[in-house]
């Protein structure tokens, strides 16, 4: 049997974040709304990525949550480091423009994030951020991590 806190079937996000050298990509998926009004989330970067490093220099990114269809993603934008490849050229026509981040055109939602605190959480940081914008892209079965874990994409 998993340990407790890997037996829950969570859904999939990514961040888009801009910075020095540029875009990039990672995936989430210890992220949660802590706030109704107003409208928080609480999403942990690993720490030494470059997405990270991007939005500690600039506090805003958007929260893409990906669907179903999208699980091929996360071998590009989690298991491989924004340091070493352009992941933003390898999705080429997948991506476009929003509200000037290179956005995932095919993502069931996003949410444009301000963060507000960091919070030391161990080999990650926590930002506490207040979500100034959303849209539903399409309504569409959500990427979990019990569909990565049934494609073999995760173990946990």
């Amino acid at each position: 049997m998993r340990k407790p806190w890997n037996r829950p079937d969570l859904p999939v996000y990514s961040a888009a974040t801009t910075g020095k050298q540029g875009g990039n990509m990672n995936i989430c998926t210890y992220v949660i709304a802590v706030s109704m009004t107003p409208k928080r989330m609480a999403v942990a970067f690993y720490k030494g990525t470059l997405s990270l490093q991007n939005v500690q220099h600039h506090p805003h990114f958007i929260l893409q949550l990906l669907a179903s269809d999208q699980y091929k993603l996360v071998r590009l934008l989690g298991q491989k480091s924004g340091r070493t490849i352009d992941k933003l050229s390898k999705l080429k026509d997948s991506v476009g423009d929003y509200r000037g981040f290179n956005c995932l055109n095919n993502a069931a939602a996003r949410m444009a994030c301000d963060i507000i605190e960091w919070v030391d959480a161990g080999d990650h940081m926590l930002a506490i951020c207040d979500v100034v914008s959303y849209a539903n892209l399409r309504d569409t079965d959500l990427l979990t991590t019990g569909l990565l874990r049934e494609k073999k994409i995760i173990r946990a």
